[in-house]
């Protein structure tokens, strides 16, 4: 015979007990007294909040740090160290206004102008205080004691006057001053994605179409430096070509051509049925004068006035593993290049504006999105024979990690 069993204590109700935790802790004075505790103490620890971010409620990250950062203060508190508990939001940036973007269906900066600036800030106000909200019910919940009441918010006058006290300062001192750089963007949200955005939020591994182009060597016929480039958008800002010094490169003949590329790459990247005529050295190609794609544009023309392509050396950035042993460098398209172009005092041909647009000035490619037309360069390339072949690559490549563009 089998009897039924009946636990002697039932499932106990974790979500009800939280409640009455939570209630009894405010409404008996445990939490102010905690806060109080040691307010008379001549040792004082400073504890800054860095601030989470008020645009949705708190994930299990959050929830991590947040509690590491309730244990700290708690064991300074029981040391007898004075604190003054101030939790804090942030309520600037582009995650807030992203977020009321979707809220509202906006696709672009456009859109918020024909809103109204005035009217799209006070809702990303709206939303980041409400979120502020659910956040500090969230974190009382976790069993966090702070002085909730006093909470501060990136948003206020007196921090927003802080930044600008300081940056005054730094002008004051001769610390601030007016540059180029060449970053990471985003299109969707105009904005620039930092380094750290990037090692730390989004790379995908995402495939694109790369090409082997044909850059013909100024006074040679149907002679070209063989550069392999995964950002065929980029081409309308080409300025060099870089090489590696100590690399070994061949000169190969192909159907009535002459190509240059390492010669570690031939066999990997060239069409079948090509003869070897030469080797050199990467370092006797530095200097090389070639011609650029687009030259012709009024945009490029007066970027590069009294420029001439060039090969140019870049031991640390060329290698052989993949490629042709020569690198396409934009300046104004790419980190790596940008810093090449600074040591080698290259002109910068900035071609697309905030939206991934190419500028006025560029021909037929003016107007149209980088972005949302891969193909544009390398179709109008390929109908003037600069392009050798296509392929697809599979690379790691970043994301904007506010809206995955």
């Amino acid at each position: 015979m089998v009897k039924k069993f009946t636990p002697v204590n039932p499932q106990p109700n974790f979500s009800e007990s939280e409640k009455n935790t939570l209630q009894y802790w405010y409404s008996s004075g445990v939490v102010e007294a905690y806060l109080a505790r040691n307010q008379n103490s001549d040792q004082r620890f400073s504890f800054i909040d860095g601030p989470i971010t008020a645009n949705n409620p708190m994930g299990i990250h959050h929830a991590w740090g947040r509690t590491y950062k309730d244990l700290w203060q708690r064991w300074y508190n029981m040391r007898g160290f004075k604190q003054r508990f101030q939790n804090g939001f942030d309520n600037q940036g582009l995650w807030v206004e992203v977020l009321v973007e979707r809220e509202l269906g906006l696709k672009n900066k456009k859109e918020i102008e024909e809103l109204g600036i005035g009217k799209f800030v006070q809702l990303c106000i709206d939303s980041t205080v409400r979120w502020a909200g659910v956040q500090t019910e969230q974190s009382k919940r976790l069993g966090m004691f702070m002085d909730w009441a006093n909470s501060y918010y990136t948003l206020s006058p007196e921090n927003n006057y802080m930044i600008w006290a300081f940056l005054k300062k730094v002008n004051e001192l001769g610390y601030l001053y007016k540059g180029h750089d060449s970053v990471p963007w985003c299109p969707r949200c105009e904005t620039a994605i930092s380094h750290q955005e990037t090692l730390s939020e989004d790379y995908q591994e995402l495939t694109h179409k790369s090409i082997y182009v044909k850059f013909p060597l100024k006074g040679k016929k149907e002679t070209f430096l063989l550069v392999w480039t995964t950002t065929p958008w980029t081409m309308p800002a080409n300025v060099a070509v870089a090489v590696n010094p100590e690399l070994t490169y061949v000169q190969i003949e192909q159907a009535g051509e002459t190509l240059y590329l390492a010669e570690d790459r031939a066999e990997a990247v060239l069409i079948p049925d090509y003869k070897t005529i030469a080797k050199l050295l990467g370092s006797e190609l530095v200097g090389w004068e070639y011609e650029g794609a687009y030259d012709g544009l009024p945009a490029v023309k007066e970027a590069l006035a009294g420029y001439t392509h060039r090969v140019v050396a870049a031991k640390d950035l060329v290698t052989a593993t993949d490629g042709t042993g020569l690198v396409h460098i934009a300046p104004g398209a790419g980190e790596e290049d940008f810093k090449l172009g600074k040591l080698e005092k290259l002109p910068v041909v900035g071609a697309i504006d905030e939206r991934a647009y190419y500028y006025d000035g560029f021909g037929e490619l003016a107007g149209k999105s980088a972005k949302d037309n891969p193909d544009l360069i390398i179709d109008d390339m390929a109908r003037r024979d600069l392009i050798y072949k296509v392929e697809p690559f599979l690379h790691r490549y970043p994301v904007c990690w506010r809206c995955k563009t």
